[in-house]
């Protein structure tokens, strides 16, 4: 399928706008009082889940760090580097932490073992002591199991937590949405993924002028990164579906944390959400086939296909968007049977399918 011009997007008076809704909230600081994904009802309902093969696959991993002493970073950097470049390798494994610090918790409520609890909280309080953003959303994208960790965390363990985990949860509240970027970087994967960690640390605020601030920055994404015919920007930049679905799955996440807290955003700006998931359909059907990466304007793209990076070569694998359209399934039932096909025995996904199950 050949490529489409995008309309130059430029989007400074949203932009400005969202950081005008963040000055009346600045004077804020008390502790988070709201939740990210999981409210305690939902936390409360994962008693008894146990028996689920993903809830098993948590469990394991959980397990295996339930002994581990935490080694929190104060920055993680993964962008624009290699494995065994910089601090690549260290970060990698302090993402691998902040994964690890979700399954404990997700585990903490499953089996009601107080030990995970207290390693998740552990581990949250190590990185919230330690940790300085950098509002890079891709070195900082996983920072979402640490969101989602705290929302299930027993409310002892909670309160235990030192001041610095509600003052790093209102940093990325605040923080992202005050941010100006330029260039194609404020409307391409990179702000999807901006978007995303503003509107989950914004729920976990539970402040509506810090949420319709991340409401702001996620309408005007919609915009600026999906045309009307439903094609990703993504694909123009890069000529890979792999950079469609890594740009619509934050967007996805927001859409579903959204829906937790009883708001449908995902119809928001004309459904172009759901345009681009019919967009890639057939890609991710099979039905047609997509060579990546063949004229991607994104040096760092050769460099990683030069160095034999896996995905960065080759026919578009399916099975990328497995992750994607099960979360879409969860807000639009025309895409479950997709979802079902595209559904393996690896369970890369497990922490959403123990906090959402799927019929």
């Amino acid at each position: 399928m050949p490529n489409r011009s995008h309309p130059r997007l430029a989007r400074r008076a949203v932009l400005a706008g969202g950081a005008a809704l963040l000055t009346s909230c600045a004077g804020a600081t008390g502790p988070a009082t709201g939740f990210a994904f999981s409210s305690p009802e939902d936390a409360a309902a994962l008693r008894g889940r146990s028996a689920m093969p993903a809830a098993g696959t948590v469990q394991r991993a959980a397990a295996r760090a339930l002994q581990r002493t935490p080694k929190p970073m104060a920055r993680l950097h993964v962008e624009g580097t290699l494995p065994g470049q910089g601090i690549f390798d260290e970060s990698a494994e302090g993402q691998r932490e902040l994964d690890a610090m979700r399954d404990l918790a997700i585990t903490a409520r499953v089996t009601g073992n107080a030990a995970y609890d207290a390693a998740a909280a552990r581990f949250l309080a190590a990185w919230a002591e330690t940790y300085r953003p950098s509002f890079n959303p891709i070195d900082e994208t996983r920072f979402e199991s640490l969101m989602l960790a705290w929302d299930l965390l027993s409310p002892a363990a909670r309160a235990g937590l030192p001041p610095s985990a509600d003052a790093l949860l209102r940093s990325f509240a605040e923080g992202y949405p005050r941010q100006f970027v330029r260039g194609t970087s404020a409307v391409n994967n990179w702000h999807s993924h901006r978007v995303k960690i503003a509107v989950l640390a914004s729920f976990s605020l539970g402040e509506p002028p810090a949420v319709l601030a991340a409401r702001v920055m996620f309408d005007n994404q919609l915009r600026a990164n999906i045309d009307r015919q439903g094609e990703v920007l993504d694909f123009a930049q890069r000529d890979a579906l792999h950079y469609v679905v890594y740009s619509l799955e934050p967007l996805m996440m927001a859409v579903l944390a959204a829906r937790r807290h009883g708001q449908d955003w995902y119809g928001a700006e004309g459904g172009r959400l759901g345009l681009a998931l019919e967009w890639l359909r057939p890609y991710a059907e099979g039905r047609l086939v997509h060579e990546e990466y063949r004229r991607t304007t994104v040096e760092f793209d050769r460099i990683r296909r030069a160095a034999g990076l896996p995905g960065f070569g080759g026919p578009f694998q399916p099975v990328v968007a497995r992750r994607l359209y099960g979360m879409a399934a969860r807000v639009d039932p025309q895409f479950a049977p997709l979802a079902q096909a595209l559904r393996t025995n690896v369970w890369d996904d497990a922490w959403l399918e123990v906090l959402w199950p799927r019929a």
